[in-house]
């Protein structure tokens, strides 16, 4: 570890009050708590594991010293994100332009967001946590070709519905265009859901139902 990074691992307040507000504007206040109930978890599952060690590429997200984010890929081999336990991450960093905003951003507030996109599924998973920089050899020499390790601690996970990742020359059918309905995404139609859905995906569903009739 080069610096001092303070503790702000995630708290458990998920939603600002800007978020609480759009929220009631589109009457999605109760599809986001139950989200946030259910999906949302402090440590990484054996699903997520396995998604992480499946990925060459991942987002990271930064904070610097006066309050800018910043976001940057990183990209290497498959299973590249170490998955140190349940409550860590090791992403190496390789030779780059010399800048040095990520982990520079890291020694200044620590604070992290990391985005996982698994193509294949699709699907999305997000970690939000706090990390150092190591340049130490027992930590960075597990890792070929790096040459310092940012080392995740865990704050919460949580999936992303990927319904709008896009295939290899092709759009996603769930993308609005003019002159199609996109589908209603599987995971609205769960019963534990459903309830909870903003007025018009319930009406939509229960026209869908109807007809179905």
């Amino acid at each position: 570890m080069l610096g001092v990074v303070p503790d702000t691992t995630p708290n458990s307040v998920l939603y600002g009050e800007g978020a609480r507000a759009l929220q009631d504007t589109f009457d999605s206040r109760r599809i986001a708590d139950v989200l946030s109930e259910f999906t949302v978890h402090s440590e990484l599952t054996g699903d997520d594991i396995e998604l992480v060690q499946a990925q060459s590429t991942v987002w990271i997200s930064t904070v610097d010293a006066e309050g800018w984010p910043d976001v940057s890929y990183k990209g290497g081999g498959a299973g590249f994100v170490e998955v140190a336990g349940p409550t860590e991450l090791r992403i190496p960093s390789y030779d780059g332009n010399g800048m040095m905003r990520t982990l520079g951003n890291i020694e200044d507030t620590g604070k992290v967001a990391l985005l996982f996109i698994d193509t294949e599924r699709p699907w999305r998973m997000r970690v939000h946590g706090t990390a150092r920089v190591s340049i130490e050899a027992a930590d960075v020499e597990r890792h070929h070709g790096a040459e310092a390790v940012m080392i995740v601690t865990i704050g919460r996970v949580f999936p992303n519905c990927g319904r709008y990742i896009h295939e290899p020359d092709e759009i996603s059918t769930y993308v609005p265009v003019e002159g199609h309905q996109p589908p209603i995404p599987e995971w609205k139609r769960m019963e534990l859901i459903r309830e909870a859905l903003p007025q018009a995906d319930q009406d939509r569903l229960a026209a869908e139902q109807a007809d179905d009739q």
